[in-house]
């Protein structure tokens, strides 16, 4: 093994992909990311670049346009652009979990309507299910939708922590509607709303009030969504089914997931490798630190959980591709990933001593970054909610 988080039995396509996203990063993210981070700018001519290479649609089938790639040719894209920059692999996340709903429940018009523009970029989505109260609790949604004598839905309520949420023009919503259903998770719907790219209200009865400011993870857009009456057709509902949102939504946070793991890897990759090169370049009692027993062995326990979540994530990935359910692997790889992420930044962040807090040097921003992996996606406690769940039924006595 010469370097970390390499992934075996990939083909020549999917390599050659993964490469050429390596060799982007490297020469355009990493060298910028510094700059766009501390002043919270949005990273458009990275994300041109991204719509050139036809990242946007990546795992969009070839008949719409896309590259029709598998899941996890898409998360080992993600990893390398976490690498470069968290928040630049953000941008295309919520896109593709939004574009993997459209494919996997949408209607034929929905297809035909999202998928191709998607593909290309011009139409880039936001995912919202969470609000200023809710937490974990999906089933507790208050954003109602009330069907109207004249057909459609009439939304109102509060979204919370939308990422894209205002540079994306297609947003998948997860909203309270009356099926007459006995469990509440059966009355919620998924509609796919369109609208400008932008802040305030950007349509009738639909306001972004703003980007929201954050520890870390810049650059990128997290905002509140803000329904006041908003009007959706009854062709707005995710596969013209009502009621079937919450089942629709998790399928996309399964793979969404993936994803996060993919950055958590990325994350953790990049923090090792600035700790395994400054670690050769800082000396102190004549020698450089790395060749102290106390920072060598750190460099060992840093290499061998990028290794393990590196692996994990690939795993998750292929089952899902495979067709299996993934809902376990997901869930540890994410809950594994992130908080091997956490621990290898922390470790980076030692090893680097006084210099890892200034802003001079990357590390710090990994630092901030990192948490955020913690929540994205559910958070460990709900990972390992799910994890014990499914052990429980499969080793029942």
């Amino acid at each position: 093994m010469t370097r970390l988080a390499q992934t075996v039995g990939l083909t020549d396509v999917q390599r050659e992909i993964v490469s050429t996203v390596r060799d982007f990063v490297d020469r355009e993210i990493i060298p910028n990311a510094q700059e766009l981070e501390h002043s919270d700018t949005y990273p458009q001519q990275i994300v041109d670049a991204m719509r050139e290479m036809g990242l946007f649609g990546l795992m969009i089938d070839e008949e719409y346009g896309g590259l029709g790639e598998s899941l996890l040719t898409y998360a080992l894209c993600v990893e390398e652009l976490a690498r470069g920059w968290m928040s630049v692999s953000g941008v295309i996340n919520t896109h593709f979990i939004v574009a993997y709903m459209i494919r996997q429940h949408g209607t034929d018009e929905q297809k035909q309507r999202f998928l191709p523009r998607m593909a290309t970029g011009e139409i880039r989505g936001a995912f919202s299910m969470s609000e200023p109260e809710l937490g974990s609790d999906v089933a507790a949604i208050r954003t109602r939708g009330v069907r109207r004598p004249e057909g459609g839905y009439a939304i109102t309520g509060q979204k919370m922590w939308l990422t894209n949420g205002g540079s994306s023009s297609l947003i998948a919503a997860l909203v309270k509607t009356d099926e007459g259903a006995d469990k509440p998770h059966r009355n919620l719907t998924a509609f796919l709303i369109e609208k400008p790219p932008g802040f305030g209200e950007v349509a009738a009865g639909l306001t972004i009030p703003g980007k929201l400011d954050k520890l870390g993870y810049k650059g990128i857009d997290t905002t509140e969504l803000i329904f006041d009456g908003y009007v959706a057709s009854d062709d707005d509902v995710l596969g013209n089914a009502p009621g079937r949102g919450f089942a629709q939504m998790m399928d996309g946070v399964e793979v969404g997931r993936v994803n996060v793991s993919a950055r958590a890897c990325g994350v953790a990759l990049r923090a090792f490798e600035l700790a395994v090169r400054y670690a050769q370049q800082r000396s102190t009692f004549g020698k450089p630190i790395a060749d102290h027993q106390a920072i060598a062995f750190q460099l060992a326990e840093m290499a061998t959980k990028v290794e393990a979540a590196h692996l994990m994530m690939v795993n998750a990935a292929r089952l899902k591709d495979s067709g299996e359910r993934n809902d376990v692997a997901a869930g540890m790889a994410k809950y594994l990933a992130s908080e091997y992420c956490i621990e290898v930044t922390q470790q980076s962040f030692r090893i680097h001593g006084g210099y890892g807090y200034s802003k001079e040097y990357e590390i710090e921003r990994l630092m901030r970054d990192a948490p955020f992996l913690l929540i994205g996606e559910g958070t460990s406690e709900i990972q390992k909610t799910i994890i014990s769940k499914n052990l429980l039924h499969e080793y029942r006595l």
